[in-house]
């Protein structure tokens, strides 16, 4: 009886095991993602602070959406992608909603997007005083009208170039925010904001950066430039 199971065990197995012919991720998709107020340069981002929707048509008229998340430098890239035609929108980030468009991705496809952010860190200054890092600027918007209202304003501080929202130290960030929880205004146009981050430690090296974020629905932050701060 024993080997009578053992055998109907194995034959199920092995008529349940089927081959997978079918190939593999053969393209890929890569671009810049661009700051349309300042087109030479990439829009201020974070690793995963804006993600690039894609809806393979080819495959459905309502198909399951897959995300390519933006790297630290403004760029995005994935090279795990079957051949076919999308439709292709960036998400999920700190600027004005934006349409998709449709292409074909096959082989290694490059494509950018103009991004129009919700608010841009200008004037931006910084010095180190003792233990004590002082950051300065004004905030601009570059379409005012139906922008959202202005939450706060963050300092963000890591010990490497990875600096932003989800790579901060807790303790450099949080206590010194500004809050703001105001719509756009002449005032906020004319407002020298100065954050101050304390207590920096000695004999150390910092990366840091302001973020600026408004009240829509994915709460992403408008960054400043990043900066290396060298504690004495």
């Amino acid at each position: 009886m024993k080997n009578i199971i053992t055998a109907l065990f194995l034959f199920s197995a092995i008529a349940c095991t089927k081959t997978d012919n079918l190939p593999g991720p053969d393209a890929g998709f890569k671009g810049r993602l661009i700051d349309s107020t300042d087109s030479k340069n990439n829009f201020l981002t974070e690793t995963g602070g804006t993600q690039i929707k894609l809806e393979e048509l080819s495959w459905s008229a309502t198909p399951t959406p897959q995300y390519i998340p933006s790297k630290s430098d403004g760029t995005f890239e994935d090279t795990k992608l079957f051949s076919g035609h999308y439709r292709v929108t960036p998400v999920n980030g700190a600027f004005w909603p934006v349409a998709g468009i449709e292409l074909d991705i096959k082989g290694l496809t490059t494509h950018d997007f103009q991004l129009t952010p919700y608010l841009r860190i200008i004037n931006f200054e910084h010095r180190l005083s003792g233990d004590t890092l002082i950051m300065r600027f004004n905030l601009d918007a570059p379409v005012k009208e139906g922008l959202p209202a202005i939450i706060d304003v963050k300092p963000f501080v890591n010990v490497d170039s990875y600096v932003g929202s989800g790579a901060t130290i807790s303790q450099y960030t949080d206590p010194n925010k500004i809050d703001i929880n105001s719509n756009w205004s002449d005032l906020i146009a004319q407002t020298i904001y100065e954050v101050k981050v304390p207590d920096l430690k000695q004999g150390r090296t910092f990366y840091a950066r302001v973020g600026v974020r408004v009240n829509d629905s994915y709460k992403q932050f408008n960054y400043s430039e990043i900066i290396k701060v060298e504690v004495p």
